[in-house]
């Protein structure tokens, strides 16, 4: 299989390999891929680690550089996963809040490496873009109230 064209890089301190892993068991179509290990020392490592992790979350090619602790991950980037229900969306946000990560505002959530997700029901996305502008508002107002989405309670504000 060819290398993709595009590949997200995020940058791990060097625990790319283990959240490439748990990516790839807690996310439909992920996987892990190659690994490879750095062929001399580095500033932040020395030859033989684990310097890249190739891997799929959900379908999107990523690559997982061990490149130390000068960058760490911030809101600027987040994965958003669209869920189809309220058993998809907790099962996902419960996976990475109870593996050492933390719940935020609105539906994100932050992994235990600091990697943002936004885990947005379907539901939710379809309500804040109703073309009814006060059923908008609504459930806009209601999710600016939540940290994991309540699919039913977004819907109930949606019909008012």
């Amino acid at each position: 299989m060819p290398r993709p064209r595009n590949t997200v890089c995020l940058w791990f301190d060097g625990s790319a390999r283990e959240a490439a892993e748990f990516y790839a068991a807690t996310f439909p179509d992920s996987a892990v891929g190659r690994i490879v290990r750095a062929p001399a020392d580095y500033p932040s490592g020395r030859a033989g680690d684990v310097l890249i992790v190739e891997f799929t979350v959900l379908g999107i090619p990523c690559l997982g550089l061990n490149g130390g602790p000068a960058f760490p991950q911030t809101e600027a980037f987040s994965f958003q996963v669209a869920t189809d229900d309220q058993a998809e969306t907790d099962r996902l946000w419960n996976a990475i809040v109870d593996h050492g990560g933390q719940p935020s505002a609105c539906g994100w959530c932050k992994d235990r490496w600091g990697l943002n997700w936004q885990i947005t029901p379907r539901a939710l996305t379809e309500a804040i873009a109703d073309p009814d502008p006060a059923a908008a508002r609504r459930a806009f107002e209601a999710m600016m109230t939540m940290t994991k989405i309540d699919i039913a309670a977004i819907e109930a504000a949606r019909r008012g």
